[in-house]
Parts: C-alpha cells; structure tokens; sequence
C-alpha cells in the first residue's frame, strides 16, 4: 500500500452515518477503509467517462463533424423525445 498522509474532514451527518454503517456491518474495518473504496469507486467512474469520451464521442463528433448529414437534426429530436414522454405518459394512466 502507498505512504498513507492523515488529513482532516468535515462530512454532514448522513455520509458519517453512512460510514459508521459500513463499518458495523463488518463490511469495513474502519472509516478510512469506507473512504479509500469511495475514492477508488470514484476514480474508476472519471476513468470509465473519460474512456468514453474518447473512444466513442470524440469519433462520433468527428464523424458527423466530416459529413454532417450522418447527424440528426435538433428538432426531430426534441419531436421524437416529446413523442416518447406522451407514449410513457399514456401507458402509465
């Protein structure tokens, strides 16, 4: 394990409740071990966003970019989304 640096938070009550749930489950040994798998579910999420940027919306921009009748035009889109809420909203009536 990397060299380990004390630092000092305040956190509002729920995440300290949080944290001291965890650790009387057993699931943690203490709150700093609730706070590292925080961290690191943290980075995996902004690596996972940024490997997504790049690998799909960055070609996509480009692609419709080079020959934008590969894109779809804004007001179908708002058409379609409306279409699809109004479908939604009479199923669940």
């Amino acid at each position: 394990m990397a060299s380990a640096e004390k630092r000092t938070f305040s956190l509002p009550s729920e995440h300290t409740a949080f944290i001291d749930e965890k650790v009387s489950s057993g699931a943690y040994a203490s709150g700093s071990e609730v706070i590292r798998a925080g961290l690191r579910a943290l980075q995996e999420r902004d690596a996972a966003i940024e490997r997504w940027l790049r690998e799909e919306v960055v070609p996509a921009y480009d692609a419709i970019k080079t020959d934008p009748s590969r894109g779809i035009e804004a007001q179908k889109v708002f058409d379609d989304l409306r279409a699809h809420h109004a479908a939604r909203l009479a199923d669940n009536s």
